[in-house]
């Protein structure tokens, strides 16, 4: 038996994060220069090594610790991406997963160990080996994601407007939604709580924030974001 083992190719094992983070207007990916590649314009996804002692998800968290200092942060295994040739040095198997963060909560925390920068996710750079095939099927799984559950407040703070949260999702699903239908039905589901605070400095009525009732939507789980809007129209 131990022969059939050592008679096996040996393989590393990689955890590559997608990190989208949402600046109030766009949404973006946060990506990394390691200095791995010849070419200086070459940037890389979040990424690091799985230990021996160590699961897939204690990896990606940790990786994802390392890189940005922060930690609880919504983080969902996508796919393997195991191409023979997709790593020059070695025979790699890499496992991605998508994670949402707070632009601002990690810009207070980010070590100057890193190169980092924030792209939009419509304009991204040359990407390292096939990571930009993986960076496409992140985008399509949150859209997936965020159309049946409420994911996309993951990128917000914990207390929004209701104009900020259609941006959010308009960037998401790369669409403009009507603000007057958008707000009537995302809160005919009951899942938003309305704060007495206003948003000062935008205008001059400022706008309301409010906050999403977790324990409701917990309890229900009855949120459909398509059933806002035409998915025909989603890009």
């Amino acid at each position: 038996m131990l022969n059939l083992y050592k008679q096996q190719t040996a393989c590393l094992v990689a955890v590559d994060s997608i990190i989208f983070g949402f600046d109030g207007e766009n949404l973006k990916l946060l990506l990394v220069k390691r200095g791995l590649e010849d070419d200086t314009n070459t940037w890389s996804l979040m990424g690091g090594w799985l230990k021996p002692d160590e699961g897939l998800n204690d990896a990606a968290h940790r990786v994802l610790f390392e890189h940005t200092g922060l930690r609880d942060v919504y983080l969902e295994q996508i796919a393997a991406f195991g191409n023979p040739d997709r790593d020059p040095v070695m025979r790699t198997v890499s496992v991605i997963y998508k994670a949402l963060v707070n632009i601002e909560e990690y810009n207070e925390k980010i070590s100057n160990k890193l190169t980092t920068s924030w792209f939009l996710i419509n304009e991204l750079p040359t990407l390292l080996f096939d990571h930009s095939e993986m960076v496409a099927l992140a985008i399509e799984r949150l859209r997936s994601n965020a159309s049946l559950h409420p994911i996309g407040f993951e990128l917000l703070p914990e207390k929004f407007t209701l104009p900020q949260l259609q941006k959010l999702y308009e960037a998401i699903f790369n669409t403009e939604f009507d603000k007057r239908n958008f707000t009537r039905k995302l809160l005919a589901t009951g899942f938003l709580v309305k704060t007495t605070e206003k948003q000062k400095g935008f205008s001059k009525k400022g706008a309301y924030y409010y906050y999403l009732n977790k324990e409701k939507y917990n309890n229900d789980h009855a949120f459909n974001f398509l059933s806002l809007t035409n998915p025909d129209k989603i890009l």
